[in-house]
């Protein structure tokens, strides 16, 4: 069996929990990392050396990093759903699960850590309001995307609005002002609409 050690409360962890409820993937979660410790013993760092989650372990496979997990899992399991067995829809797929990574999740990181994880007292707001700004303009990119067509690659979901449909949802949780982007507010709706989303996804920020 799958097992999957992470805290549900991790936007990273979330990620493998709607690829595994998209796929009826059976699985054992085991919580790791935060109050839940774990990460820092010296059997999980066997396995995942940068102490951090998530971590799985498939019938003896070790992996970590998450976008990584997803495209295994996808691949494994889901080839002609989550995984696109046409290479220019896969590419397109991979493409924006990266971007996810490198354009969204830094402005956004702050943000969320700032706005949810940080007391009250102890928040940056200049900080925050600044990658609130940054953060809502690289939106833009999206909501335009889902202007014309469903997903990100396609007329169905596919792994690579895993990562991104991970951060909407947290953007749109959060007591933040936000821009109005219709294409994008439609956009979440869609995944609301889908158990593994509700699942893995849409559970208590902290």
């Amino acid at each position: 069996m799958l097992r999957v050690w992470g805290r549900i409360n991790s936007v990273n962890v979330k990620k493998v929990m709607w690829c595994v409820g998209e796929l009826g993937v059976p699985f054992e979660r085991i919580e790791a990392g935060m109050e839940h410790g774990v990460v820092g013993s010296a059997e999980y760092q066997s396995m995942n050396p940068n102490a951090r989650v998530p971590t799985i372990d498939d019938d003896g496979f070790v992996l970590w990093e998450s976008n990584a997990i997803v495209r295994y899992l996808s691949l494994k399991y889901g080839l002609g759903t989550l995984c696109p067995k046409d290479q220019r829809q896969r590419a397109d797929s991979d493409r924006w699960m990266d971007w996810s990574t490198a354009q969204l999740a830094p402005t956004f990181r702050e943000v969320f850590w700032g706005t949810v994880r940080t007391a009250p007292e102890k928040r940056d707001l200049a900080l925050i309001e600044k990658n609130r700004a940054a953060t809502a303009k690289t939106l833009d990119i999206v909501d335009a995307l889902f202007a014309k067509r469903p997903f990100v690659s396609g007329d169905h979901l596919t792994m690579g609005d895993i990562p991104l449909g991970c951060h909407v949802h947290l953007w749109m949780s959060m007591p933040i002002e936000r821009p109005a982007h219709p294409s994008l507010t439609a956009y979440h709706k869609r995944l609301l609409g889908r158990p593994g989303f509700n699942a893995g996804v849409n559970t208590p920020l902290s």
